[in-house]
């Protein structure tokens, strides 16, 4: 379970001048981990990490992403599928580790279930992820993970993804 009044505390705490909490992997690392890069690197920083099992991660979404000129220019906010796809993103470092029976190759979509939006991801907002494995069948390599995004703790995006390891 995402601990929000600590993360809440923590963003407080940053804007006061006081450190943040640590992070568990950064972006040099997670670009380590992700065959994705700009513009379509949709995580920011891992605060969470389990390697084979879950992993929570964030997206600072700005008002600079490239995305928001033309969607939509007069109400900016983050297209879900972008959201998804972050989402996935995070799936993809859960999974894309050797050691824990992950593939060090690709993660591709299978399918994707049970896709809720909750409400608008606007600029100025932070995306906290968490994907989390449901069932891995190594022989066929496919992976069954939930996922659940979050805006100031509340749910903004959930669902169930179905991934492919390959290359």
């Amino acid at each position: 379970m995402i601990n929000f009044r600590y993360i809440i505390e923590v963003v407080l705490s940053t804007a006061a001048g006081i450190p943040a909490f640590p992070t568990v992997l950064d972006i040099n690392q997670i670009r380590e981990i992700l065959p994705h890069r700009f513009p379509f690197l949709l995580v920011d920083k891992v605060v969470e990490y389990t390697p084979g099992v879950s992993a929570v991660a964030i997206k600072n979404v700005t008002i600079n992403d490239n995305f928001f000129p033309g969607h939509f220019p007069e109400r900016p906010i983050m297209p879900g599928v972008l959201m998804v796809e972050a989402m996935a993103q995070v799936g993809g470092i859960v999974m894309l580790q050797p050691e824990v029976g992950g593939s060090k190759d690709n993660f591709f979509f299978a399918g994707i279930d049970k896709v809720r939006f909750r409400k608008p991801v606007i600029a100025g907002d932070t995306l906290v992820m968490r994907m989390k494995l449901v069932k891995l069948q190594r022989r066929f390599g496919i992976a069954k993970m939930e996922g659940k995004a979050y805006v100031g703790g509340e749910i903004v995006c959930e669902g169930e993804f179905l991934m492919a390891m390959g290359s």
